[in-house]
């Protein structure tokens, strides 16, 4: 078992927040004295304060620059792919 407390911020990590669940990518913006603001990016985007204490069940990975530069790439480029109404092109 993990906490937030062990991620730093600006980083992206793949985490799993409790066995069995879904891995989702997490980036640490802003860290105060006892908690973090986190954009967890799983089927929904969301953004969210954590408690330092707060458990992770699995940090998988984090991930380097490149890495993050690519899924940005992907990310944005298939952002509003199925935000159209029927009968628009």
């Amino acid at each position: 078992m993990f906490s937030y407390a062990l991620l730093e911020p600006g980083c992206y990590y793949l985490v799993q927040e409790k066995e069995n669940e879904p891995v989702v990518m997490i980036h640490v913006s802003v860290v105060s004295d006892y908690c973090m603001y986190v954009h967890r990016y799983g089927e929904t985007e969301t953004m969210e304060w954590k408690k330092k204490t707060d458990s992770i069940h699995d940090i998988l990975e984090l991930l380097s620059d490149n890495v993050v530069r690519e899924w940005q790439e992907v990310y944005n480029s298939s952002e509003g792919t199925y935000d159209y109404e029927e009968g628009e092109e």
